[in-house]
C-alpha cells in the first residue's frame, strides 16, 4: 500500500509499504480522510522518531475484521483515536485520563497518512466510534481536536458569563472560539498576527479580534468595558504569548497554556501578583473517550462548524505540500488528507 513517510519537514515520500495485517481483537481500515495537525509539523517533536508515518486525526471504513471483533463490522463508518487510556490505574480513576501511561504509549499502525491502518484491541475496545449519518468523513476529521478543546476549556473551568481570550487564531484557537460560543461565553477575543486568521476567527465567532503585536492588554481592555479576561487560552507556542496572558487574565482569572512551546522555553511568573490576586494556571493535553464522544455529538448536531474550516482537500501525494502550507500559517486553517484522490482537490 502507500504511505506518505515522513523523514522532516521538508522531506516526506510517498512510499510502498506493506499493507498491516490484523489479529484475532484488531481491523483493518481503510483511511478516507486524515487532518494535518499542527503538532504534526512541530519538527523539533516529530524528527526524532523519524522516518515513520505520522497522522492521527483519521476517519476511514472498516475493511477486514479480526475473528473476536462483536460491536463492530465490514463497512463501518468510523473515528478511531490513535492514543487511548487503560482506564484503571489512579489517573483514569482520577479523571486524568490523558495522563495515563497507557494513553501516552498506544497507536494504530501506521500513521493516518496511509491508505490502510490496523487498529489494536485496545483502541478497538475504546477508541473506536462509529460516524453518525449525516457526519462526512472529513467533518470526522475534527472529532479528535475537538475532543481536546473540550477538555481544554473542562480543565479551565470556561463559563457562561466569562470574558475568554484566545491567543493564537490558528484551527485549535478558531475551534476554542467555536466551543466557547457554545458555551455561551459573554464575550470572545482572539488574537494571532495573521490578518487571515483575524478574519476567521470573526467568522467563527469572536466578538472582537486584536492583533497580537499590539499591546494586548491594553487593547483588551478597550474592547471589554476596561476589564482583562476571566480566561485566557494561549494556542500557539511562541514565547511572547506566554508572556502576554500573564498580563492579560484578570482577578481571580485562569490561564490554559493548551500549546507546547520548543524544549528548553522557560518563562518568569511574577509569583506576589498571582498570589495576592488568586490566579490559576492550568494545562490540558489530549483528549479522553469522553471528549471524543461529546466532540462527536457537537459535529453532528452542528453546533460546532467543522465543514467551513477546511480551505484544503490534498492527495496522499501532496502531504508534502500539506506540510509546508501548515507551517507557513498563511492562508491554511484546516488541510484534509484523502488518501484515495488522485489530485489537489480545493
Amino acid at each position: 500500500m502507500r504511505a506518505a513517510v515522513y523523514y522532516s519537514n521538508k522531506d516526506i515520500r510517498l512510499e510502498e509499504v506493506p499493507k498491516p495485517k490484523i489479529g484475532p481483537e484488531e481491523s483493518l481500515v481503510k483511511v478516507m480522510a486524515c487532518g494535518i495537525c499542527g503538532s504534526d509539523v512541530m519538527e523539533w517533536y516529530r524528527i526524532r522518531k523519524a522516518p515513520r508515518v505520522l497522522g492521527h486525526e483519521m476517519t476511514g471504513e472498516i475493511v477486514e475484521t479480526g475473528e473476536k471483533i462483536q460491536n463492530f463490522r465490514t463497512g463501518d463508518r468510523v473515528f478511531v483515536s490513535h492514543h487511548v487510556p487503560c482506564n484503571t490505574c489512579r489517573y483514569c480513576l482520577g479523571g486524568h485520563h490523558t495522563a495515563c501511561e497507557t494513553l501516552h504509549n498506544t497507536n494504530f499502525d501506521p500513521g493516518g497518512f496511509s491508505e490502510y491502518v490496523r487498529v489494536p484491541g485496545i483502541n478497538m475496545d475504546r477508541g473506536t466510534f462509529l460516524l453518525p449519518d449525516g457526519v462526512s468523513f472529513e467533518e470526522g476529521t475534527f472529532i479528535e481536536p475537538l475532543g481536546c478543546v473540550l477538555r481544554g476549556q473542562r480543565r479551565a473551568h470556561v463559563q457562561p458569563g466569562h470574558t475568554l481570550l484566545v491567543i493564537g487564531s490558528g484551527i485549535s484557537g478558531l475551534l476554542h472560539i467555536q466551543l466557547a460560543r457554545v458555551l455561551k461565553a459573554a464575550r470572545v477575543i482572539a488574537t494571532d498576527i495573521n490578518e487571515n486568521r483575524l478574519k476567521a476567527a470573526r467568522r467563527f465567532g469572536a466578538d472582537a479580534v486584536i492583533h497580537a503585536e499590539e499591546n494586548v492588554p491594553s487593547r483588551l481592555r478597550e474592547v471589554n468595558e476596561n476589564r482583562l479576561a476571566d480566561r485566557v487560552i494561549v494556542s500557539t507556542g511562541a514565547p511572547s504569548a506566554l508572556t502576554q496572558a500573564l498580563q492579560s487574565v484578570d482577578s481571580a482569572g485562569t490561564i490554559l497554556y493548551f500549546a507546547p512551546t520548543e524544549p528548553g522555553t522557560d518563562f518568569c511568573i511574577p509569583f506576589n501578583h498571582f498570589w495576592s490576586n488568586q490566579i490559576t494556571l492550568t494545562t490540558s493535553y489530549a483528549a479522553s473517550p469522553r471528549d471524543i464522544a461529546e466532540a462527536i455529538e457537537l459535529i453532528r448536531t452542528r453546533r460546532v462548524n467543522a465543514k467551513d474550516m477546511i480551505t484544503h482537500r490534498l492527495s496522499l501525494a501532496e502531504v508534502g505540500l500539506g506540510f509546508k502550507l501548515v507551517a507557513e500559517a498563511k492562508e491554511s486553517i484546516k488541510i484534509i488528507i484523502k488518501p484515495w484522490a488522485n489530485k489537489n482537490i480545493k
